[in-house]
C-alpha cells in the first residue's frame, strides 16, 4: 500500500511540471547530449507555417520541419484524405496482399517519375528507402554470380542512420562509433566548383576495378551538409560513367524531391537518369511516415526468377501503409496545383533577392540558392563543429525570436513551407540579418 502511495504521490508531482520538464524525464531525443541540453519547448498546436508552444510563444517554422511539411502543418487536405482512410482501411499486410491506396499511389508515382524508373517498393524513412536501395544493388550482382562488394559515395554526404545508409554517409560524428561495422565504401570529392575533374577522375578510377555495385549521392544539394549545391552538368557525365561500367547509379531524393530544388525531382535537372531513387520526408506532406525505393525494369528483372533464393527478402511491418499512401496521394496532388507551383517559384525570387541583398555583408562568406533552398555561409577564423558553439549561439538566437532554423556549424539554411508569405519569408530574413549582428 505505501509502494502505490508513494508512486501515486510521484505521478501527482509529475503532471504539476510543465511539458518541457516531464519530457526530460523519460525521452530521448535524436542528437541531442542530454547532459548539456536544457528542456525544449513544447509544441501543442501548428498551423500553416506556425507553430505554437505551451506557453502560447509563436514560431515561424523556416525548414518545414527537418524538410517534410511543404503544405503547411494541419493541412487539411492531407487530413480528409487520412481521415477517410481510416474510416475503410487503416492498414494491412502487403505481404501477401495489395489495395487501392497503394495502386493508386504507384500509379501516381509513374506520372511524374523519371520515365525509366517502373518499380516501386515501400518502407518507412529516408534511412530504410537507402537501405532497400544499396540492398538490391548488391543482391542484383549476386543473383548473377558477380561479386561487387563496394559502394560509391561523395563526401560530407548524409543518407540516414540506419546501417547501410550510416556506411554510405561521410559526416564523421554520425559514424566514428560504427568504423570497423559498416560496408565498404569509397568517398569521392563533390563536384564543386574548382573540384568537377577531380571527382569526375576519382570515379573513372574507381568503376574500372569492377569492385563497386553502386554509386550513390544526394542529386545538386548535400542537405545536411549544409546545402552544399553542384552543376547538374556534372553529375550527369558521373551517372553516364556508371552506366558505361555496370555500376548502378542511386539518387537519394529523401530532401530534393518533391519540389525542393524547383522541379518536382533534383533529377529532372538530368539528362541521364539514375537506376534506383529513394523518397521520403516530403512525401505524405509531413504527416504519415512512408519511403518509396524506386527501380529501374533491369534490376527488377534481376530478381524476377523460378528460384525464390533470389527474390527481395525484405519488408517492414507497414509497408505500404495504406494511410500513408492516401496522405501521399493527397500530398502529391496538393504539389501539381498552380497555386503551389507558382509559390515555389515566389519563394525561389524572394531567395534570390535577399541574395543579392545579403551576399556582400562583412560577415557573409558565401550564398547559395535552388528552388526553394537559401543558403548562408558566415566567415569564420576557425572551422566550426556540427553542434558547436557558434551554431548554438545562432539557434538559441532564432528561437528566441520565433523563428525555427537549424544551422549546420557556421551556415544558416531556410527551406521553408511552400504556402510561407512574402511577409512570413521577409521576417525570417530579417532575423537572420540580426543573428549576423551577433557572431
Amino acid at each position: 500500500m505505501h509502494y502505490f502511495c508513494k508512486k501515486n504521490t510521484v505521478n501527482i508531482y509529475i503532471r504539476l511540471m510543465n511539458l518541457s520538464e516531464r519530457d526530460l524525464i523519460y525521452n530521448w531525443h535524436p542528437y541531442t547530449q542530454h547532459k548539456t541540453a536544457t528542456a525544449f519547448p513544447a509544441i501543442v498546436k501548428a498551423k500553416g507555417v506556425y507553430l505554437w508552444d505551451e506557453n502560447g510563444k509563436e514560431y515561424i517554422d523556416a525548414i518545414a520541419s527537418w524538410w517534410v511539411n511543404p503544405f503547411g502543418h494541419s493541412n487539411t487536405v492531407i487530413a480528409k484524405a487520412i481521415y477517410k482512410q481510416l474510416l475503410t482501411l487503416e492498414h494491412v499486410l502487403f505481404g501477401g496482399f495489395t489495395h487501392k491506396p497503394a495502386v493508386l499511389l504507384a500509379e501516381k508515382l509513374m506520372e511524374i517519375l523519371p520515365s525509366n524508373q517502373k518499380k516501386i517498393f515501400y518502407s518507412d524513412n529516408g534511412s530504410t528507402a537507402v537501405e532497400v536501395a544499396i540492398k538490391v544493388a548488391f543482391q542484383y550482382f549476386y543473383n548473377k554470380g558477380i561479386k561487387k562488394s563496394k559502394i560509391i559515395a561523395f563526401e560530407d554526404a548524409f543518407h540516414g542512420d540506419t546501417f547501410g545508409a550510416m556506411a554510405a554517409s561521410g559526416i564523421s560524428f554520425f559514424t566514428e562509433a560504427f568504423q570497423g561495422s559498416l560496408l565498404e565504401v569509397v568517398r569521392i570529392p563533390v563536384p564543386v566548383s574548382g573540384k568537377e575533374n577531380e571527382s569526375i577522375n576519382a570515379l573513372k578510377n574507381l568503376v574500372k576495378t569492377g569492385e563497386f555495385a553502386s554509386f550513390i549521392f544526394e542529386p545538386l544539394v548535400q542537405g545536411a551538409a549544409g546545402m552544399v549545391m553542384y552543376d547538374a552538368k556534372y553529375l550527369d557525365q558521373m551517372i553516364a560513367i556508371c552506366k558505361q561500367n555496370n555500376v548502378f547509379t542511386i539518387a537519394d531524393e529523401v530532401m530534393t524531391g518533391f519540389g525542393k530544388t524547383g522541379k518536382t525531382f533534383a533529377t529532372d535537372y538530368l539528362q541521364n537518369k539514375p537506376d534506383m531513387m529513394c523518397l521520403s520526408k516530403a512525401l505524405t506532406g509531413g504527416t504519415i511516415p512512408m519511403a518509396i525505393t524506386t527501380f529501374t525494369q533491369e534490376i527488377f528483372h534481376g530478381f524476377f526468377d523460378d528460384d525464390v533464393n533470389k527474390a527481395l527478402f525484405h519488408g517492414h511491418t507497414f509497408t505500404a501503409n495504406p494511410t500513408g499512401c492516401a496522405a501521399a496521394i493527397a500530398s502529391i496532388s496538393l504539389l501539381q496545383t498552380p497555386k503551389i507551383q507558382t509559390n515555389i517559384q515566389t519563394i525561389n525570387k524572394q531567395h534570390l533577392a535577399f541574395q543579392e541583398k545579403i551576399k556582400h555583408h562583412p560577415k557573409v562568406a558565401t550564398t547559395r540558392v535552388l528552388g526553394v533552398i537559401f543558403a548562408l555561409e558566415i566567415k569564420v577564423e576557425t572551422q566550426q563543429s556540427y553542434y558547436g558553439s557558434l551554431r548554438n549561439k545562432m539557434y538559441n538566437f532564432f528561437i528566441e525570436n520565433g523563428i525555427l532554423l537549424r544551422p549546420v556549424g557556421n551556415i544558416i539554411y531556410i527551406l521553408p513551407p511552400y504556402i510561407i508569405t512574402k511577409k512570413q519569408l521577409q521576417k525570417v530574413y530579417f532575423t537572420i540579418e540580426k543573428a549576423l549582428e551577433i557572431v
